[in-house]
């Protein structure tokens, strides 16, 4: 059927169709794709992908990587329009090669008074730009956008990067009803294939492919041409409380094995960590420098040199280079690693930073050995093998007696044995450059909690005037300190929002110091009280740990990943002259999180004039599975709402 015939039928037929009836296995656009106006898998959806496809393939005629892929995309709302905006993102290497695109094709329809529309991308309208030292971009954005919009786009891209073999992303930042990615692998090349995501697979087949590749002097190679499905993909939606998304978008990865060549040698990619081990240990950059000694007498003082503690010296040598040494903000951990130039500016990255760290111990005869790790945005690390590009970042522990202590001296607000946050990120690599590495758990040594004391007295203007204490531990501590050392003025202002129609009075933050394990504060506090007709409604819970409930999704597939554990405690005391009568206090509430993973309770007693109310919150774990999600949501409920809508009633007597 020609173009023109193809599209009087779509317009004579069109008003007939209200339904949706999308064509989900094909990249043909149909009458269903143009006049369904709905989503019903999904009615928060802005847009989605109606059909995806993706081949991979070695070109028999000049031996590149080939990728192919098509995309269609319904637009319901304006909310979509940026999934007209397509970036493509091309791999550069040091040598001069280089991934290309080509073969885009883009194209718009529209259903428009009666009348179906194509608009094609022009090429004056596709931009290539530098992205970064290894990444090139190719930028466009399909034209003549409007709600009911149906796009189709389409590129190749070519490769000379067999170690790359392309991955495929089944999942997404939109639902998608269809994804379909073909590959064909010669036997030439073995590869780590790895599944994420924990999404089933409606189509998971392989077959040989005899003589798939002719190579020169009469070589071949059979192909495993294997076809990957998923239908009716969810959205992948971030919500707070998780490390980088990548670590649970649903998706397929390849890792370069070994590649066997014509002659049947074996190049091996994949090493084991034995072989890594040895690889580090004679490595010329950050190998050198772990074994690099240095001068104790130039850099430390007397009275660290000759102290006799090891605990009390290893936290004298960290401290040193916490304060005299400043991160530079870049991570890299393999290259540009240098403790000359460190010490000489003054100022490096992370490995240059942690390696002085890891050499003065050593060097004053304290164990100390380095931990590779991927920080919590970077994605975690591959376990079953080593994978050297999947870590960014370095950092040290020591062990001292039967403890040990994991260190990062980049952040002067950090205490001896608290790594970053970002650090936090389940395993990390310990290398130990006379037995093998082995993995060991990034845990904090300490807890992260936050005390709040609240002592007020009611007065017979009808002002509540007392005093609060707070105390923070762990992490709590460590932001508190951040923001306070930074800048006192924006700390006190936080607090002053904090407390509407208050007065803040006679802060103070005593025996802080910027590395302390704790964080304390306190301060005077009059709050005015609204009577109205004759009663009095006070919310005890004059600070607030939760203002709303982070978790909103109906249904979350990953997990819930806090880092660490931590406990609020909240206490007010309140003392009410005879002047005043209590004629409601707040309810007793209480629950527990499944196999006792967390708990929150909320306790109101009353003697005499005096109102003692408890509220604690414990977060026993740091990381929940996805199976907990309902139970931690209706748990944030519950403690939101007793913070907000808690109420004591009193009337004058």
């Amino acid at each position: 059927m020609s173009k023109s015939l193809l599209l009087i039928f779509l317009l004579a037929t069109i008003k007939f169709y209200s339904q949706e009836n999308y064509n989900s296995e094909s990249y043909k656009i149909t009458l269903g794709d143009l006049s369904s106006k709905t989503f019903k898998k999904d009615s928060t959806a802005n847009a989605f992908v109606i059909y995806e496809f993706g081949n991979s393939y070695v070109d028999k005629t000049n031996f590149r990587l080939t990728t192919e892929k098509k995309h269609k995309i319904k637009i319901l709302n304006q909310e979509g329009f940026d999934q007209a905006n397509i970036v493509i993102h091309l791999y550069n290497s040091d040598g001069g090669n280089s991934e290309n695109v080509s073969e885009i094709i883009a194209t718009t329809y529209n259903e428009f008074d009666g009348q179906v529309e194509s608009t094609k991308l022009k090429e004056e309208n596709i931009f290539k730009e530098v992205y970064d030292e290894n990444h090139t971009i190719v930028k466009f954005t399909l034209p003549n956008i409007k709600p009911g919009s149906v796009l189709t786009y389409g590129y190749k891209i070519t490769s000379p990067f067999m170690f790359k073999y392309h991955g495929w992303e089944f999942q997404g930042d939109i639902p998608k009803l269809y994804s379909q990615y073909n590959t064909s692998i010669p036997g030439y090349w073995d590869y780590h294939i790895k599944l994420v995501g924990g999404k089933k697979l409606a189509v998971n087949d392989s077959k040989i492919e005899n003589t798939c590749l002719e190579v020169g002097r009469g070589g071949s190679a059979d192909c495993t041409n294997s076809t990957y499905v998923m239908k009716d993909i969810p959205a992948f939606i971030e919500e707070d409380y998780s490390t980088t998304k990548q670590n649970y978008l649903a998706r397929i990865d390849y890792e370069l094995k070994t590649f066997t060549r014509a002659d049947a040698s074996v190049k091996h990619y994949t090493k084991s960590w034995k072989a890594v081990d040895k690889e580090l240990r004679s490595d010329k950059d950050i190998g050198r420098q772990l074994r690099k000694s240095v001068d104790l007498e130039e850099l430390l003082t007397p009275e660290i040199i000759s102290e006799t503690n090891p605990l009390k010296k290893a936290k004298a040598i960290y401290n040193y280079v916490q304060t005299h040494y400043m991160w530079n903000g870049d991570f890299k951990i393999f290259n540009d690693v240098s403790i000359k130039n460190l010490i000489n500016s003054k100022s490096g990255n992370v490995s240059s930073i942690n390696i002085l760290l890891h050499n003065l111990l050593n060097e004053s005869e304290i164990d100390a050995k380095p931990v590779f790790l991927s920080t919590r945005e970077n994605g975690f690390p591959t376990i079953l093998y080593p994978v050297l590009s999947d870590y960014n970042y370095l950092i040290t522990r020591v062990t001292i007696g039967d403890k040990s202590y994991l260190l990062d001296a980049t952040d002067k607000f950090l205490t001896f044995g608290q790594i970053p946050f970002r650090c936090l990120n389940q395993k990390g690599r310990l290398f130990d450059f006379k037995n093998e590495s082995k993995w060991i758990d990034l845990k904090p040594n300490s807890k992260t909690a936050t005390f709040v004391m609240a002592k007020f007295s009611l007065k017979e203007n009808n002002q509540l005037v007392g005093k609060i204490n707070m105390k923070q531990t762990g992490y709590h501590a460590l932001s508190s300190k951040k923001t306070f050392f930074n800048n006192k003025d924006s700390y006190l202002n936080e607090i002053e929002d904090t407390h509407v129609n208050s007065e803040v009075l006679n802060f103070e933050a005593p025996k802080n110091n910027p590395n302390n394990p704790d964080f304390k504060a306190n301060y005077e506090l009059t709050h005015n009280l609204e009577n109205i007709g004759g009663n009095i409604y006070l919310n005890p819970f004059l600070i607030k740990f939760f203002s709303e409930n982070p978790f909103k999704l109906q249904e979350r597939t990953y997990p819930i990943d806090f880092g660490y554990s931590d406990t609020y405690f909240y206490n007010m005391i309140l003392d009410i002259n005879n002047e005043y009568t209590i004629k409601e206090l707040p309810k007793d509430v209480a629950f527990q999180l499944p196999n006792s993973t967390g708990s929150f309770v909320l306790s109101t007693k009353k003697v005499g004039s005096t109102i003692n109310i408890l509220f604690k919150i414990n977060f026993n774990k740091p990381f929940y599975e996805p199976e907990y999600y309902d139970y931690l949501k209706e748990f944030m409920n519950l403690i939101v709402d007793a913070q907000n809508n808690s109420t004591i009633l009193i009337t004058k007597s």
